[in-house]
Parts: C-alpha cells; structure tokens; sequence
C-alpha cells in the first residue's frame, strides 16, 4: 500500500459507493420505468440482471482500482502494460466523468433553485399551468441556470476536496443516511393519502402481458446504467479500499442500496400521483411541475416539498462527487497535481462544459447521448473483457480473497465476466444504436 488516501471503514466505502449510484435518475425514472414496463414483472427481471451481470462488471471495476491503486487511466497503464489497446478504457472513463457531470450539473443546478424556491415558499398557490410555466421560463433562460450549475459544482468541489476520509467518506456518512431517512418519511405520507393504492398497483402488480424482447433490454440497460458502472468511478474508489475489505459483500451491498432507493422513490412518488388523480410522466415534468402541484394540494405540502427537493440535492450531490473524484484522481496520478490545485482545475472545465450546454441545447443532448449510448457499455464490455481475459485469473483471486476469505464462486464470477456479461452489454450498446430491438 502507498501513502494513497484510503477510506477508513466498511460503512464509509458502502456510502461513498452507493452515493455514486444513487443519482437524480433513481428518483424519477426508474419508477416510471418500473410502471411502464409491467411493473412487478419487470422488477423481477430487473433484479435479475443487476446481481447476474450488474454486480460482477461492478466488482470487476473495484478489483481493477484496488489491484492498481491508481485512477482509471492510470490503472490500465500498471495492470496492463503489454497491452496498449485497453489503456483506453482509462481515456474513456476520464472522458465520460467529463461529459456527464458537464450536463449532470445542469439539472442539478435545477434542483438546487427548485430546492430554494420551496423553502421560500414559492412553490404555493400555483395552478398547474403556471407551475409549467415557472419550470419552462427557468430551464430555457441562461442566466440563472448557469448561476445555480456553478453553485452545485462549488457544493461538489466542496466535498471532493477534503479528500477521501475527510471529503468523500465524511460527508456520504452523513449524506447517505439523510437520503434514506427522507425517503422514507416522503413514502409514508404518500401511502397514507386515499387513493394510493392504485400507485402502489402501478409499480408493483406483475403484467407479464407487457414483457415483450424490448422491455427485456430496457431491464438490462436499466440495471447496468443504474449502477455508474462502465465510466470508472467505481474502480477510481475501489483505489481506495484497504485490502481487508470484503469486495464482493461491498458490491452486492451497493446494488441492493441503489435498488432499495430507486423502489423507495417509486413508492415515495406515485401513490401521491395517483392519489390526485394526475397520470403518471417520466422525466423533468413530473419532478419540476407535476410534483409541486400535489405538494400544493396536500396537508402538509411545505414541509414535503422543501424534503423532496433536499432529496433531489442529495442525490446530485452524492453522484457528482464521484464524477469528479475520476478525474481529480486523474490530476493528481498523472499530472501530478494537488489535490486543492485537481479540484479546482477539474470543477473550473465542468462549468466551462456546463455554460455550453446550458447555451446550447443541442451540446447537452449530444453529451448526454454519447455518455449513456457509446461509452458507459464501451466501458463496461472493455472492462469485463480485461479482467475476465487479460488480468490473469490469480490477480483476481488474490483481491477477491484479500480479506482472508475464500472466493468459492470464483469461476461462476469469472465465467459471468468473460462471456455472460460483455454479451449482455454488447446487445445493450446495439439496442442504444437502434441496430436490434
């Protein structure tokens, strides 16, 4: 072990790791998904996919940064050497933290002012149209929304600069515990309004007449995309787990975390949409406009509207926080910056970014487009060939088994991660491309 900067304890790494998954997409479409695609029968197939391929191609980015100790650049460079081809699987995990924490804290921005307007109470009395109206004049102007990026990247910055014990790992301590304990309290209110039943019945009731070949692949691109893996957060903080960690139990402990919130989300917001009879919508409608609307018409509404929108920062805050750590650690491994000097440099080039897709739409679609269809699946294939094919089975061995247990499902995981998973992905990236489905 070098001097790098480790977490300090089990909970810290679970935290810090889950943080990184759980993001803005676990709260508003996941549940809608969830609903749309034959809820309960779709959950089952979801989960399938998440501890079949979801885990292993996670526990395979965590053996490649604690086996390296380096960011996701610099680990290909030590663990393979001899073959320059996977050295970019680094340049792409580094240019995928790019691109979207770019566009990611734009819309986080969004939920800090959203957050703001809720506390000032300004939310209240609106008709729904004049709440569209809010949302559409606040999202389409300039001024404001770059105001709001850069006050996110300065909260990330913020926690990406203390470093690891007492940056990261302190504050997703914290952070974590607060997300669940919001959520659970949002899920209570709305089990408890008349008329929740049928949300309930939305995302749970098994219709599997609406399993067809695609609502598969949106299962499997779901699960894989849900647990930020394939961009190298994972693996730039598995660099910093100590070897007595169990990597397998920190795997499966984060997926079950990142699924437990995305459900809880669902039960938290669509018992209460149907509850005031208002139809179900996926994306920025239903959080920013939809939303508030119900908070108005409920008993209680400030105080739930001012919860929701700290869950929704929270969320951001949690993910960015990873994002950046990529390419700070990238800084600072081969630049050989310091950590102050990486996080202002890093959080400077993601607000220049972010200015340009607040100014232009279009670089906002094509960042977001590029991320999620090409390089997240070209990651995570490359990933799981390399450590399934090239890093050498007693590598992996000697991580999975470095806390002093035996890795017994040694070659199911290695079985899974040279062939199972780099399939299943590979049909994911053809389906994204529109070339099957």
């Amino acid at each position: 072990m070098n001097n790098r900067d480790v977490f300090s304890s089990k909970f810290g790494v679970i935290a810090a790791a889950a943080g990184s998954a759980v993001g803005l997409g676990n709260i508003w479409r996941f549940p809608y998904v969830l609903g749309e695609n034959g809820g309960g029968a779709f959950f089952l197939i979801y989960l399938l996919f998440i501890f079949a391929i979801g885990v292993p191609v996670m526990l395979s980015e965590l053996i490649i940064g604690r086996r390296a100790q380096k960011s996701i650049f610099g680990a290909f460079k030590v663990l393979a050497p001899k073959y320059g081809f996977f050295q970019s699987v680094g340049i792409i995990g580094v240019l995928t933290a790019f691109l979207i924490l770019s566009f990611y804290s734009v819309v986080a921005g969004w939920t800090v002012e959203y957050t703001i307007l809720a506390l000032g109470n300004n939310l209240a009395d609106k008709s729904p149209d004049q709440l569209a109206d809010l949302f559409a004049d606040f999202s389409n102007s300039i001024w404001r929304p770059i105001f709001y990026l850069i006050v996110f990247m300065g909260l990330t910055a913020a926690v990406v600069i203390g470093g690891i014990k007492n940056g990261i790992e302190k504050y997703a301590k914290i952070l974590m515990p607060l997300l669940l304990v919001i959520i659970i309290i949002l899920c209570l209110k709305s089990l408890s309004l008349s008329g929740s039943r049928e949300g309930v019945l939305f995302l749970f009731r098994p219709d599997f007449s609406k399993i067809t070949g695609n609502v598969v692949l949106v299962a499997l691109g779901q699960a894989f995309f849900s647990l930020s893996i394939g961009m190298g957060t994972i693996a730039t903080y598995g660099s910093y787990i100590k070897k007595k960690e169990n990597l397998l139990q920190t795997a499966v402990s984060v997926s079950f975390i990142d699924t437990l919130i995305a459900v809880l989300a669902g039960v938290a917001i669509f018992p209460a949409v149907f509850a005031f009879g208002i139809q179900p919508d996926a994306g920025p409608g239903l959080v920013f406009v939809t939303l508030p609307n119900i908070f108005n018409q409920m008993a209680g509404g400030y105080f739930f509207s001012v919860a929701f929108f700290t869950l929704l920062v929270i969320a951001a805050l949690t993910s960015s926080v990873s994002l950046l750590e990529v390419v700070v650690a990238y800084f600072t491994d081969e630049l050989g910056l310091k950590r102050k000097q990486a996080t202002f440099l890093g959080a400077f080039l993601m607000i220049v970014l972010g200015i340009f897709c607040v100014i232009y739409p279009k670089v906002f679609n094509g960042f977001e487009w590029t991320s999620s269809n090409l390089l997240l699946p070209l990651g995570g294939i490359l990933i799981s060939l390399f450590v399934g094919w090239f890093l050498g089975r007693n590598k992996v061995k000697d991580e999975l088994e470095a806390h002093g247990g035996k890795a017994i499902y040694l070659q199911v995981f290695l079985f899974i991660i040279k062939i199972v998973a780099p399939i299943a992905i590979a049909i994911v990236f053809l389906n994204n491309l529109g070339l099957i489905g």
